[in-house]
């Protein structure tokens, strides 16, 4: 069961929670103050937006708390599991003040559950799947054959993105996005993980661009303080430019651990414009990805890349874009490897 939620506090949307970078260990400099300081024609760190949520029953009163070791997904999703040969069914219900949607990449769908609003020849049912509104509900239905799987170069499970297509740039940077995995037949545990993996880590990089959210004149006048930026002003839409890894900049992400020798999978995307070019790398290990060794990848907007790590360094290590803009604006985290 999926349902948005629309933050009216701001602390589960809010890019900087701690109030400083945690790289550093200090206050924000001139550089990050761009980007997370509110007052007079800034809106800051924090932004109203609407995130899918997980309920577990069909009437959506019991929502799905996230384990302490998952809160570094931050305002992502929740993870949606399949195999091969299953059939993935998710009940939507839109609390959004906007029209929204659940389009998923990979799997199989009819018409009814793609979820675009174009010039398909389409009509009647399979219309309602592009924009359910406010207070609606859908039931979208995917498919999971062989090619929604593993290929010949893959591993045991592969990832896919979802996201709202109703208004696709809009709803992405309201925050309606999320990760699919999926495994080979035969490759799941009980709760839909590889047999072969020990953890499993889903990392978004990207310039969450908050002047396009629909939320944009809520945030203003919710967070920011008068005088308003004026329109067009520069600045102002530069300050709202957010670059982040899960919804967090200046390593505020909450850390992850993991341990020396498991088996670690990272499932890695982007989402964006052109600036959204990001090069992942980790400090102090590497991964295998592609066939190939590697401590650094490639994303571009919409791509998706899975890596896998043994982690054989202990310590704490930086998880960053290497692209300069953006290590400057706070596209930036950090892994903890403790001993086995």
């Amino acid at each position: 069961m999926l349902a948005p939620r629309r933050h009216q506090g701001g602390h589960d949307a809010d890019y900087a929670p701690t109030g400083s970078n945690q790289i550093t260990d200090q206050r924000y400099d001139t550089v990050a103050d761009t980007y997370v300081r509110t007052g007079p024609g800034r809106i800051g760190s924090a932004y109203t937006k609407c995130l899918y949520r997980e309920y577990t029953d069909s009437g959506f009163s019991t929502r799905k708390n996230r384990a302490a070791r998952d809160a570094y997904l931050g305002f992502m999703g929740p993870i949606l599991r399949g195999e091969v040969g299953d059939t993935i069914k998710v009940v939507f219900r839109n609390t959004c003040v906007i029209p929204a949607s659940v389009h998923p990449h990979g799997v199989f769908y009819a018409k009814s559950s793609e979820v675009a609003p174009y010039a398909d020849n389409t009509s009647g049912k399979d219309g309602l799947d592009d924009a359910v509104p406010t207070n609606g509900r859908h039931t979208y239905t995917w498919l999971v054959p062989a090619r929604a799987g593993p290929g010949p170069s893959d591993g045991s499970s592969v990832m896919w993105m979802y996201h709202s297509h109703t208004d696709e740039i809009g709803d992405t940077y309201a925050g309606l996005q999320g990760f699919m995995e999926i495994t080979a037949r035969g490759m799941a545990c009980a709760d839909g993980s590889p047999k072969d993996v020990d953890r499993e880590v889903f990392e978004l990089f990207s310039v969450m661009n908050e002047n396009k959210s629909p939320y944009l004149t809520d945030n203003v006048h919710r967070f920011a303080q008068e005088p308003y930026a004026p329109p067009g002003d520069e600045d102002f839409e530069e300050s709202n430019l957010m670059h982040s890894i899960n919804g967090y900049v200046f390593g505020n992400q909450p850390m992850l651990t993991l341990h020396k020798g498991e088996r670690v999978r990272w499932y890695l995307m982007s989402m964006g414009t052109e600036v959204d070019l990001h090069t992942p790398h980790w400090h102090g290990n590497d991964v295998l990805s592609m066939g190939m060794r590697m401590d650094v990848v490639n994303l571009l907007p919409a791509s998706m890349v899975t890596a896998d790590m043994v982690p054989d360094n202990p310590g704490i290590w930086l998880f960053h874009c290497h692209v300069n803009d953006h290590i400057a604006a706070g596209m930036i985290t950090r892994y903890r490897v403790a001993d086995a």
